[in-house]
């Protein structure tokens, strides 16, 4: 076994780490308090090639692979989740289903902006009544001559202001009661398709999570993406992906929280000492520094099993639970440390614990997880 990263892998991270540090983390705290989209950023990104990372050059992405998809995300995450999430949305639920479904004049009509930065990915999955049950959707597609005519709404989707289009789930037929669910791509600006940016959010303040009104939005056939009655097949398959994502940021986060909960512990005194001196502190980052290391080896284990083409459902769960789960413990102990000051916004460890917790909610909950790791695993 080779714990090492490549070459190109150990580029990807000092370049990303870099341009973290320099270009992201600086107006974090900002964007945070006035919900400002990161624009500029994403275009920045799109100049160094990192928005179609893990996509074919001839469709405009870098040919990199999973784990460098993973390093970036974290990277991000660390100095700003509202952009870490953008970014792995972008990747695994916008550009992914296109990437592995298309046909290749799907791909370079829709993947290629993607993995350019010309448009931003999203997917539109979730629903008021399919959220973890994402079986219980709704939005219907019925043939009308050459066309599929399309009506529902969906919500919690991300990105969906920045792009022109999108892959939907839809119900394409029902027989015997069972709802044959399928994938279409919809431009944003198809008539009838409204884009709703309105939720107050709980963290994450700098992204974008919109709802979806689709009112007899029509679109060709031919945007069918991949085969009809495969829509949940192909979700499925998606959200495997995402999870990496997920765990990704969720490491990120974890780790700007414990270098927060170490910097303070040393600058801190109390009762004669740094808090950095007590044992009880020690132990605290000690065990904080242990569950980011674990998290950040089953976050690699789950790519590198992705990118071998192997079997890595099981493992994507595993990561996507633990390492959200991990960052929001992480998170609180931080705040923790700092005591009263961990609970003002000036000294940031507070935005920490408020975007985690979605992670342990997207991309199936924690919940959802567990049941797929059961059902991986026999149960």
């Amino acid at each position: 076994m080779n714990f090492d990263l490549t070459q190109e892998q150990e580029m990807i991270r000092k370049t990303i780490r870099e341009f973290a540090d320099e270009v992201v983390a600086p107006g974090a705290v900002e964007r945070d308090r006035t919900k400002e989209f990161p624009r500029e950023i994403f275009r920045q990104l799109a100049d160094m090639g990192m928005m179609g990372l893990p996509f074919d050059e001839q469709y405009g992405g870098a040919g990199a692979d999973t784990t460098s998809f993973a390093i970036v995300t974290e990277e991000l995450s660390r100095a700003c989740a509202s952009t870490g999430i953008t970014y792995s949305a972008h990747i695994s639920l916008g550009g992914a289903p296109l990437n592995l479904f298309g046909t290749e004049e799907q791909k370079e009509k829709y993947l290629t902006p993607i993995a350019t930065g010309e448009s931003f990915g999203a997917f539109g999955l979730t629903e008021p009544n399919a959220g973890s049950d994402a079986g219980g959707t709704q939005t219907r597609a019925i043939e009308d001559g050459d066309d599929w005519v399309i009506n529902g709404s969906k919500v919690y989707i991300t990105n969906a202001s920045y792009a022109k289009h999108l892959a939907i789930t839809a119900i394409t037929d029902i027989k015997d009661g069972q709802k044959e669910i399928s994938a279409i791509i919809v431009p944003t600006d198809a008539e009838g398709f409204t884009v709703i940016d309105n939720y107050e959010k709980m963290g994450l303040n700098a992204s974008n999570t919109t709802e979806l009104v689709l009112e007899n939005v029509r679109v060709p056939k031919e945007n069918l993406l991949g085969k009809r009655g495969e829509g949940f097949k192909q979700f499925l398959v998606t959200l495997d992906g995402g999870r990496i994502g997920i765990a990704a940021m969720a490491v990120g986060i974890a780790q700007a929280a414990f270098n927060r909960a170490l910097q303070y512990s040393k600058e801190r005194k109390q009762f004669g000492k740094t808090l950095f001196e007590f044992q009880i502190t020690q132990f605290k980052l000690a065990d904080m520094a242990m569950k980011i290391e674990l998290a950040r080896n089953m976050v690699y284990k789950a790519a590198w099993l992705k990118d071998e083409g192997r079997p890595f459902t099981k493992e994507a769960s595993m990561a996507k639970l633990y390492a959200s789960e991990i960052a929001t413990e992480i998170a609180n102990q931080a705040i923790q440390i700092h005591g009263g000051y961990g609970y003002m916004k000036e000294y940031e460890v507070e935005r920490y614990l408020r975007d985690t917790k979605l992670l342990e909610i997207g991309e199936g909950t924690s919940e959802v997880q567990r049941m797929v790791i059961a059902r991986q695993i026999g149960c």
